[in-house]
């Protein structure tokens, strides 16, 4: 009698073992599976470049603007009023998160912010929203502390939200149709050579730093349509 509880007890907990290590190598395998399905879809038309960055730094340089070092430099941009406000809007809205001090660009940035936000609100009657524009070396610092994918504040590649050229626009709950529409209009603009642009991997963001060019542009568009 002991000897078959014995034998009973050996086989339970042999089975109980296969099972448990069949559940371990099921879950390896969908995990694979779910990271493999992640990485084939990521195939975005907006992608981001080590040129694309470099083109950035040459627009900031061919304007001759400075990369903002601190609060100060800041504040002075503000009060000559070479960097805007961006405020809500029905079309638009900024991410309560940001620091009031940093909802501020360049005017045609905000033009440019303006105009997909109209168009997009057009299609869709949802609001775009900003995530993030300008930014000093000393915040661009701090930001690097925890987050490995932003660009350097330094150097030939340094981030264009130093310039107030650039906004950060959420792509996060945009359905598919949503999204497709929105990666078109970016690529017709920088077909023109009139934005910079990259679909960020890590942050569900676009980066999307605009040229002082989009000002004539955007003018030349209005006087067409007289």
């Amino acid at each position: 009698m002991r000897t078959g509880k014995l034998v009973l007890i050996v086989f339970l907990i042999v089975s109980t073992s296969s099972a448990f290590g069949l559940s371990k190598r099921t879950r390896a395998v969908r995990t694979k599976h779910h990271r493999l399905v992640r990485h084939l879809n990521w195939n975005p038309l907006i992608r981001g470049s080590h040129e694309s960055m470099l083109r950035q730094n040459e627009e900031i340089d061919r304007l001759g603007l400075p990369r903002i070092e601190d609060d100060t430099q800041l504040e002075e941009l503000k009060t000559n009023l070479q960097l805007v406000e961006l405020v809500d809007t029905k079309t638009m809205r900024v991410d309560p998160r940001l620091d009031p001090a940093l909802r501020y660009c360049k005017p045609w940035t905000r033009d440019f912010v303006d105009d997909i936000s109209s168009a997009y609100y057009d299609q869709f009657k949802t609001k775009i929203q900003v995530n993030s524009a300008v930014r000093t070396v000393e915040h661009q610092k701090q930001l690097r502390r925890h987050n490995r994918n932003a660009a350097p504040e330094t150097g030939e590649t340094a981030s264009s939200h130093l310039a107030g050229l650039t906004v950060d626009i959420a792509k996060r709950g945009m359905t598919k149709k949503q999204h497709k529409w929105f990666e078109n209009y970016l690529a017709d603009l920088r077909q023109h050579s009139l934005i910079e642009a990259a679909e960020e991997r890590r942050q569900a963001v676009f980066h999307i730093m605009v040229s002082e060019r989009y000002a004539e542009w955007r003018t030349e568009q209005a006087l067409a349509k007289e």
